[in-house]
């Protein structure tokens, strides 16, 4: 067994824009009593190999204050969103370097996934103990993937090897700050944490996870995740 740790970053600085309300979307809150991000926090917290966390918010947020993980023993940091996720994502990593070495892994996830099963997190964890580079939960694409031009088809995709990415995506402290901050630099429109791998010419594994963690983007998807969390794993 590897005696690297496991850190969290959760990215919660998102206005959450299509979501038609006038809270941001990881404080709307959920059938389960909590917030979408305290819902999150709730799951995530509760896996025994994740050792501490940092959450990047708003630069404006005032609503963690009153979150009941506020003073959780594992939130080491809050860091600032930047202007876009990866900027987050690269400020709560420099809020992390105090607590962590260069090979402990980072897992980073977004507030917006409350249903993530912890079980899948446990699996991504084992199985990525020992990998030399890191990967992400993501399911197989099963739908037929259209190509189009204004609406109009273009062609059909080859679906056999596509899979949608999903978070927490895991990889080594040192690795993920460098992609991070290399890709920022040279202004490389990154959408997550694999990206930034791949731009770097490094392949991370895909573990299969379960379409429920999804991500909440418009209001049927806070519908949707009712569902899922108030229907058991």
């Amino acid at each position: 067994m590897s005696t690297d740790q496991c850190y969290l970053i959760v990215a919660a600085s998102g206005i959450g824009s299509r979501m038609q309300a006038t809270t941001p979307k990881q404080y709307l809150m959920l059938d389960t009593g909590l917030s979408v991000l305290d819902q999150t926090l709730k799951t995530l917290l509760d896996i025994n190999q994740i050792k501490g966390c940092v959450i990047a918010l708003a630069a404006h947020d005032t609503r963690f204050k009153a979150s009941q993980f506020a003073h959780h023993a594992k939130l080491l940091a809050l860091a600032t969103g930047g202007k876009q996720r990866h900027h987050s994502v690269i400020n709560a990593l420099n809020a992390l370097k105090p607590f962590v070495t260069e090979s402990d892994w980072v897992l980073v996830h977004d507030a917006a996934r409350p249903c993530v099963n912890p079980v899948d997190v446990i699996t991504l964890i084992n199985q990525l103990n020992h990998h030399p580079v890191g990967g992400l939960l993501a399911t197989k694409v099963v739908d037929t993937i259209k190509q189009a031009d204004q609406n109009l088809t273009t062609a059909t995709i080859e679906r056999s090897n596509l899979w949608q990415a999903q978070t927490p995506q895991m990889y080594r402290f040192g690795a993920l700050l460098t992609a991070l901050s290399s890709a920022c630099h040279d202004n490389i429109a990154i959408t997550d944490e694999a990206s930034a791998m791949e731009y770097r010419g490094l392949q991370s594994l895909l573990v299969e996870s379960s379409k429920r963690n999804l991500k909440i983007t418009n209001p049927e998807d806070l519908t949707l995740a009712n569902f899922y969390l108030t229907h058991s794993h």
